[in-house]
């Protein structure tokens, strides 16, 4: 099978959407068939590259506006690649727009990983398109029934949807040998946008005397947040570690009595990093956004789920979980268990697959 994936960045470029396009590449070229990923260079010259077996377009860039690249050869190569299955991973204006009018693949399948969110007035005008274009889809994955059930823009067009959640390499983020022992501790993972709500995370803890909190990744809000969690006086309680090394990342679940992710948008449609603190034996903690985050997470089960924008229900729940040890055990377990039975990188995968193979047999072999 030749597959085509089309977005506008790819590894080395850090990001959910970025690392699920190589995951899925590899993989399946691994597997025998042939896959290209088409994306956009950071500057104006086109490169051709062959990472672990996947042959990566980078075309020329001419600037980024709004987060999206413009070029002018990424929709020219797009109409000059012939392949089997194209799969468009939204929100992604430029590809889904260049597919449409310019591309050859015989079955187009996008991934909508997201709605836009804060381009509002921008989607008025692109909204009748995407429309259209999701409308005239083969298949479009959702990671989520419920991002399903609340996007405006998957409703219309639920019979053409099939759920496949996102994975995470279980035998990478497992539960350590014992619990942590050490002061309480929360921890949150992800790149430092908007958002995911840190700063909600900052107020809570006001109220938390005691409670320590790791700060993995890194991003614009970074230096906004740093002087926020000094303003507050927690200069001593928070740490922000920035990005870390992949084979650190485990050990610092296993150095933490539970997980936070405190949503506040629809931006965050899934939280890919729910999946590894679950993997890992801690019980979440996050918010109710109308997204996976409160489908990955089941309250009262494998975690809590408070509502957006809330910091003294987002402490609540804290207090509640770091003073029973025995439900953090419970939920841990609980989590793992999930992880195991829905979540691994190899159902995700092999899904993804089916897909493919679903909807070129409904195209005619």
């Amino acid at each position: 099978m030749r597959i085509l994936h089309v977005y506008k960045d790819y590894f080395p470029v850090l990001g959910g959407i970025e690392n699920h396009i190589k995951v899925l590449a590899e993989a399946h070229t691994a597997t025998g068939h042939q896959v290209v990923v088409l994306v956009c260079a950071p500057g104006p010259r086109t490169r051709i590259e062959e990472l672990n077996g996947v042959r990566v377009i980078k075309a020329g860039r001419l600037t980024t506006v709004a987060s999206m690249p413009l070029s002018l050869s990424q929709p020219l190569i797009l109409g000059r690649l012939q392949a089997d299955v194209v799969h468009v991973h939204s929100p992604y204006p430029l590809g889904e727009l260049a597919n449409w009018l310019m591309g050859r693949a015989r079955a187009t399948v996008v991934t909508h990983h997201s709605d836009v969110v804060r381009q509002a007035r921008w989607l008025r005008l692109y909204g009748p398109l995407l429309r259209r274009i999701l409308s005239r889809t083969d298949r479009i994955i959702a990671t989520s029934p419920r991002y399903i059930d609340t996007s405006p823009w998957l409703r219309p067009v639920r019979d053409r949807c099939v759920v496949v959640p996102l994975g995470v390499d279980h035998r990478r983020f497992t539960p350590p040998p014992a619990p942590f022992d050490g002061p309480p501790t929360i921890l949150f993972v992800g790149r430092l946008r908007y958002y995911k709500g840190v700063d909600t995370l900052l107020r809570a803890l006001r109220d938390l005397p005691g409670v320590r909190l790791n700060i993995v990744g890194d991003g614009p809000m970074r230096g906004r947040w740093e002087a926020l969690a000094l303003s507050l006086g927690l200069a001593e309680r928070v740490r922000f570690l920035g990005e870390v090394e992949d084979d650190r990342l485990p050990l610092l679940y296993h150095q933490a009595h539970l997980f936070v992710l405190p949503a506040n948008a629809r931006a965050e449609a899934f939280g890919t990093v729910l999946l590894e603190a679950m993997a890992s034996g801690l019980p979440c903690i996050t918010t109710e956004v109308g997204t996976g985050t409160s489908w990955v997470v089941q309250d009262g089960v494998t975690g809590l789920v408070v509502p957006p924008d809330d910091p003294a229900a987002l402490a609540e729940a804290i207090r509640s979980l770091l003073s029973r040890p025995d439900l953090r055990v419970e939920m841990g377990r609980r989590g793992r268990e999930r992880v195991e039975a829905r979540f691994t990188l190899d159902r995700m995968i092999g899904a993804v697959a089916r897909v493919y193979e679903e909807v070129l047999s409904q195209r005619g072999g």
